[in-house]
């Protein structure tokens, strides 16, 4: 046996004896039922074959993935084009519905350029270490919890990286102050912090970067389509879009498509566009999810309502699973943890959820949050009803309650 072969069986090992072995659960979404999603005939459970299942933990936010003038538009676009874009932008894969929603994503952001890439891990990673290779000397100041997209662009460039504590202005002034003041800085942040369910001073990481000559880079992938007037985030819900530098967005989130893109000054955006070889040498997005995120984008950007009914939820929810006396965790956004503290019992309470009430929530377990915090990651939607948290509620406290009084 090759000792690659070896260590592969070994490190498996050690992380199911963890209880962190992730294991894919067979969902099958219903775009006209969405959040109910059924399980596929055959799957694995203690429900019959072929179930529904209330899920709630779809990154799906507003439960645009199923709306119809999104559907429409990527059926429109997949008669009228095909299913594959065919190439690379370079090569045959541009369309004019590329170059519109570029167009849409610069002016949602209040930007002059916006770029596409096939996602949004993509887009950070190839974005920041494109930027970060771009001079000698570069230093990163990374937020701590920032997505693992953003560690591998950053430490796939040639930078030094900086790591300042979790939202602390005062611990990334002092890593700033200590850089020399000549080279070129990037502070790179989240606006909403999914695991966390917490939001970044915005403004006041603007004031840090101006005070010591630093271009900032925002991540905004779980608040776009849902924060500010338009939805363009949290940066234009705090009215500092124009100060940041390079915003990154999703349309796989909110927006219920697919693709990642940056937007910001024009000859920034250009010359990622020319050097960045996660984008050069990838076959961009088909034209038929470029037009259903098109469709998607403009949609949500008159949609109030639906924002509205979002936040409504996620309050309603912190409410009523407080209410129980369940342990969740302090939220800022829209998304609602739910503290477990540990790795196996986190596994054993989504999988009782699922196989004994038709639920499914999300085990979120380390390296994603630092063990001891091991959660549910609830994602209320604006398609979540009373009757669907009353359910949830129930099921949390009869699965979690006989479980305190064992460990006490």
């Amino acid at each position: 046996m090759h000792p690659f072969h070896a260590h592969c069986r070994e490190a498996l090992d050690a992380i199911q004896a963890q209880g962190r072995y992730r294991r894919f659960t067979q969902l099958q979404k219903q775009a006209e039922r969405f959040p109910q999603y059924r399980r596929p005939d055959g799957s694995p459970g203690g429900n019959p074959e072929g179930s529904e299942v209330l899920v709630w933990s779809s990154n799906d936010y507003l439960g645009m993935g199923g709306h119809r003038v999104v559907i429409d538009a990527a059926c429109a676009a997949a008669r009228e084009m095909g299913a594959g874009a065919g190439g690379t932008r370079n090569i045959s894969g541009t369309s004019p519905a590329h170059d519109a929603l570029e167009a849409e994503l610069a002016d949602l952001h209040g930007k002059a350029a916006a770029l596409l890439f096939t996602s949004g891990f993509v887009s950070n990673q190839a974005s920041l270490s494109t930027i970060l290779n771009s001079l000698p000397d570069w230093h990163a100041f990374s937020d701590a919890r920032n997505h693992a997209s953003m560690i591998a662009g950053i430490k796939g460039s040639k930078a030094t990286c900086h790591i300042f504590r979790h939202n602390d202005l005062a611990h990334l002034e002092e890593m700033l102050r200590a850089a020399p003041a000549a080279t070129p800085k990037l502070i790179a942040f989240e606006s909403v912090y999914s695991m966390d369910a917490d939001i970044a001073p915005i403004g006041a990481i603007c004031d840090l970067a101006s005070r010591y000559g630093a271009i900032t880079y925002l991540d905004e992938v779980h608040a776009v389509g849902m924060y500010g007037p338009s939805g363009a985030g949290v940066a234009e819900r705090d009215g500092v879009a124009r100060r940041v530098d390079v915003i990154e967005g999703t349309l796989a989130k909110a927006f219920g498509c697919h693709g990642g893109y940056i937007a910001g000054d024009a000859s920034v955006v250009d010359y990622i566009r020319s050097c960045a070889p996660g984008f050069i040498f990838t076959t961009s997005l088909p034209p038929m999810i470029a037009s259903a995120a098109l469709a998607s984008v403009r949609h949500v950007r008159g949609d109030t309502g639906r924002r509205a009914r979002l936040f409504e939820r996620a309050d309603t929810l912190k409410r009523r699973l407080t209410a129980e006396g369940l342990p969740v965790l302090p939220s800022a956004s829209h998304i609602v943890p739910l503290h477990i503290g540990d790795a196996a019992l986190c596994s054993e309470v989504s999988r009782r959820l699922l196989d004994e009430f038709a639920i499914y929530a999300t085990p979120i377990n380390y390296p994603t949050v630092p063990r001891g915090e091991e959660r549910l990651r609830l994602t209320p939607t604006p398609l979540h009803t009373d009757a669907m948290m009353d359910q949830l509620a129930e099921a949390l406290t009869a699965i979690l309650q006989p479980a305190r009084r064992a460990a006490a």
